[in-house]
């Protein structure tokens, strides 16, 4: 039996170009219903591909651009991108770019997500960057509550932080969104803090992320399939709710 789409899944589109994401959709039809389009695809064609999927096909659009700068920049950004009629957003955490950002989304529907600490780094890599000492669940709920008093209709964080976030009072009401999910037995790549789909789920997410195992896999809708069939599992059931 073929499972239908679920919104909580959103496939990431890291893909070289246009042609080869609309394949890729082409291959996924109706199994996946929201697509991650990211930086690494901007100059691939991947604001195009971005308004096929959503005009033409139907499905949601997450853009994520990970915008960082001045206040004034942010807010031209993201009023630019604003009218495209996507969905998802996302700028890194500090309040002062989140109030930018939401600035430049004022009047539409577009959801501004804002990243915590990024799933392919541990803390080694902060100490490289001089982030302050501390745990990364720590840090990361800092960044998260800090982000949603800014403004943030939702953060994005590793599925390991997803339960210390949602417990946060700021988060009521707000999403969740978390990359670094990995199938059991997929290839982890470069994310260092993972979970399955079910785990990120229970553990509070209100949406999982997922590229590789899709994109690289030798039937991406089969491997499509055995994800959403996980996420409808038992295991996936969050008492987080």
């Amino acid at each position: 039996m073929t499972l239908p789409a679920d919104d909580r899944l959103i496939v990431a589109m890291d893909v070289p170009n246009v042609v080869a994401g609309l394949q890729l959709a082409d291959q996924l039809g109706d199994s996946v219903s929201f697509y991650k389009i990211g930086l690494g695809m901007l100059t691939g064609g991947g604001l195009a591909l971005a308004n096929e999927l959503k005009q033409e096909r139907g499905k949601r659009i997450f853009l994520d651009m990970k915008f960082f700068d001045i206040g004034a920049t942010v807010e031209a950004a993201v009023r630019g991108i604003a009218q495209y009629d996507l969905d998802f957003l996302t700028v890194h955490g500090d309040p002062y770019v989140v109030k930018a950002a939401k600035e430049g989304a004022a009047g539409t529907d577009l959801k501004i997500l804002a990243v915590t600490i990024l799933t392919s780094l541990d803390r080694d890599d902060l100490n490289g960057a001089m982030v302050k000492d501390g745990l990364i669940p720590d840090l990361v709920q800092e960044r998260a509550g800090r982000a949603m008093e800014a403004g943030a209709d939702g953060v994005i964080s590793s599925p390991q932080e997803a339960g210390l976030i949602r417990a946060l009072p700021q988060a009521d009401g707000k999403l969740i969104v978390t990359p670094g999910v990995r199938p059991v037995g997929a290839d982890l790549g470069d994310q260092k803090r993972v979970t399955t789909p079910a785990q990120a789920i229970a553990n509070g997410a209100d949406h999982v992320v997922v590229g590789r195992p899709v994109w690289r896999a030798e039937n991406p809708l089969e491997a499509t399939q055995s994800i959403l069939s996980e996420m409808a599992s038992p295991q996936a059931e969050s008492p987080n709710r």
